[in-house]
């Protein structure tokens, strides 16, 4: 009939099960495979285009979400927490979600409110949290607030972003691929000794002199590295000579850690991050309650460093003394959940 999208035949794949990213169609289809999709969690993997959330019972029980509360997403992601939180206030209240990625914050928004919480409950805003201080003063101050500072599962596994090793894609890695410079550009301003720093300093790289020497080589020499698996190759060619029963393993960890530091100098994490904790205190109401993810140690020493600060100054009634981490039984079912810290802070 006229005006009806043409029928579109999936794409095929090669033998039993789709390997590359685009031909999971059941896996980028939750909603219509939901038995694939457990099948896929039950094995500890996370589906292709998702994102599991991470502690939500720890954060829940922490925030103390009542109806009527007006709270803030600021990494709203997939939207999991803002999901479970928005159950919590009952149709009563509002929440508000910040994402820097325009990519996925349209397709989070669609989800919800397909869920049923439109805009008369959830405001989604396409805004870097560093800039909280704007988002509260039109909509705050708020009663509960989450920072979930982990690279969202449908970020990573998506090779067109780049922000993954293991699969063939363009060496990108923003968060908001309309801002800023991609990291295949980024490696080719960079000096020696500052790629040196930036290995050691975002990911405790130990082998970071070896792998800045060798990317600065290919560079000189006039080879591009514009790709993910290219850089990888780079990385596992500056590791040639560690022994043959230990290379494999080791250059797989300081492929990891050399994208995410990367990753994080690309979108200026640290300095981003350290702007939302120094406007965090002004946003929140009295009694406020926060509640701040991190993935790795960089990021945990800034949020344990502005805690105590802010407490110590009489901002903060309390703080966690001890880190939360996930269960062993969430960790089996999301592996993407082992490094994960959660550090609260509550308003005085």
């Amino acid at each position: 009939m006229q005006g009806e999208e043409p029928h579109k035949r999936r794409v095929r794949y090669k033998g039993t099960h789709p390997r590359k990213y685009s031909e999971k169609y059941k896996e980028l289809n939750p909603e219509k495979y939901q038995d694939t999709i457990e099948k896929v969690i039950q094995k500890g993997s996370t589906p292709a285009g998702m994102h599991i959330s991470i502690c939500v019972k720890e954060i829940l029980d922490f925030l103390q979400i009542r109806p009527g509360m007006i709270g803030l997403d600021a990494t709203l992601g997939y939207g999991g927490h803002s999901l479970e939180m928005l159950k919590c206030l009952e149709g009563k209240g509002h929440l508000y979600g910040l994402d820097v990625d325009p990519i996925e914050i349209e397709k989070t928004k669609k989800r919800l409110q397909a869920l049923g919480y439109g805009e008369d409950l959830l405001t989604v805003i396409h805004q870097n949290f560093a800039d909280i201080d704007q988002v509260a003063e039109k909509h705050g101050p708020f009663h509960f607030l989450l920072a979930d500072l982990g690279v969202s599962s449908m970020q990573i596994d998506n090779p067109e972003r780049g922000f993954s090793y293991k699969n063939e894609g363009p060496l990108d890695l923003r968060l908001d691929p309309q801002r800023g410079i991609p990291a295949s550009e980024r490696l080719r301003e960079v000096a020696r000794d500052e790629l040196v720093g930036m290995f050691m300093d975002n990911a405790d790289e130990p082998y970071a002199e070896e792998i800045a020497k060798a990317i600065v080589s290919q560079l000189r020499r006039g080879k591009k590295i514009e790709t993910t698996t290219r850089l990888a190759e780079v990385i596992a060619e500056a590791l040639a000579f560690l022994p043959d029963a230990e290379r494999k393993e080791t250059v797989k960890k300081s492929c990891a850690r050399v994208f995410q530091a990367l990753r994080i100098d690309v979108n200026s994490e640290y300095e981003v991050l350290d702007a939302f904790l120094q406007k965090l205190p002004a946003a929140m109401a009295p009694g406020g309650r926060i509640a701040i993810l991190t993935f790795h140690s960089g990021e945990d020493r800034l949020v344990k460093k502005s805690f105590k600060e802010w407490k110590k100054a009489g901002v903060y009634s309390e703080i966690a003394e001890e880190v939360i981490r996930p269960s062993a039984q969430e960790c089996a079912r999301n592996s993407r959940a082992r490094s994960t810290k959660m550090r609260w802070a509550v308003k005085a």
